[in-house]
């Protein structure tokens, strides 16, 4: 059994250097947004930071899955999040015991949905449907969940001559 990636002992420093990236770029997220009332969101930057950084030629992690999905994802998000606090909504059965399953389900039901139809699959970004969905939504989290997933997108781009793929 191999515990180690073959390609590790070859390319030892990009390994180092990928994953410090993704921890830096998930360090100023933190920073910005409250760690504790955001994780769901938080997580999915995680997620795709390691998808950008670790996962160069994966279909997820071309610009267009990123963008793409993220739009999709926080789109999705607010409406969801919008639709469970309209008041005759709230009123519905089903809805009126559990409105944040129902809505955070719903969300991500769509989200899979629109990404698969759009060709914008990104995994992190249904789980960013629902964590729209969980949080109360404000315009600083939306400002960050877009300059997070740009400023992830742009570090890539810059910086893809220099890494390497890691899986």
């Amino acid at each position: 059994m191999q515990i180690f990636d073959p390609k590790f002992k070859d390319n030892k420093l990009h390994y180092f250097i990928q994953c410090g990236i993704a921890t830096v770029s998930v360090f100023i997220i933190l920073l910005i947004l409250d760690a504790i009332q955001n994780t769901a969101i938080i997580a999915a930057l995680g997620a795709s930071s390691f998808i950008a950084f670790a996962m160069l030629n994966a279909k997820v992690s071309k610009t267009r899955y990123l963008l793409g999905g993220y739009a999709v994802g926080t789109s999705v998000g607010v409406l969801c999040q919008l639709l469970m606090n309209v008041s005759f909504v709230q009123k519905l059965p089903l809805i009126e015991h559990y409105p944040t399953i129902f809505f955070g389900a719903l969300a991500v039901g769509i989200a899979i949905l629109i990404m698969a139809i759009t060709n914008t699959e990104h995994p992190p970004a249904a789980g960013l449907a629902l964590g729209i969905v969980l949080n109360e939504i404000t315009l600083k989290i939306i400002l960050v969940i877009v300059i997070g997933i740009s400023g992830i997108v742009i570090l890539k781009k810059i910086l893809k001559p220099l890494l390497r793929d890691l899986i």
